[in-house]
């Protein structure tokens, strides 16, 4: 009959390194930690889409960036999300794209990238520079540039009497320029 080899252990006692362990442990032979490899923070950028970037590669998925974008941050620094750090995000032009605009009733609604319905101030409408159109959304915190597909809905709801505005509940809206 054989010994088994937990003899002369307690039982849950952990058998002592081999050579082909380390016999360190879980940092090797010396006990040292392992070299650290430089952390750096994520490049994280929206293009003019609004379509998230790290390093260069899209984030498609959907959890990543419904996180990402509730936690995108905009103060008189920049965009940024607030972790334990505070990782800046590289925006091109707006955070926010709106892919469609409609009149429900006296009021404009946009359904922006993030699948979100929600109404907005006619007032905030703006042409920008190469007359792209933008509108405040998320409650006033952030800019989002309408879509070409949005742009054209805005044009078939805007009013060309002597400059551009937008007739929603009896109100006229002019669709101011901005540089």
């Amino acid at each position: 009959m054989s010994t088994p080899p937990e003899a002369g252990r307690t039982p849950g006692e952990m058998p002592p390194p081999s050579d082909d362990q380390g016999g360190g442990g879980a940092w090797g032979r010396s006990g040292a930690a392992p070299p650290q490899r430089e952390w750096s923070l994520p490049k994280l950028r929206i293009d003019v889409n609004g379509d998230w970037y790290d390093d260069d590669v899209q984030i498609t998925h959907a959890g990543i960036l419904a996180n990402l974008r509730g936690n995108l941050r905009h103060d008189a620094e920049g965009y940024f999300m607030q972790t334990r750090v505070r990782i800046p995000v590289d925006v091109e032009d707006a955070p926010w794209a709106v892919v469609r605009i409609e009149r429900r009733g006296d009021a404009l609604h946009v359904l922006l990238n993030d699948g979100t319905d929600e109404p907005i101030d006619p007032a905030t409408l703006r042409i920008g520079r190469d007359n792209v159109p933008y509108c405040t959304v998320k409650a006033g915190q952030f800019e989002a540039r309408l879509s070409r597909a949005a742009a054209f809905q805005l044009l078939a709801l805007s009013e060309p009497e002597g400059g551009d505005v937008v007739r929603i509940g009896g109100r006229t809206y002019p669709l101011r320029r901005s540089a």
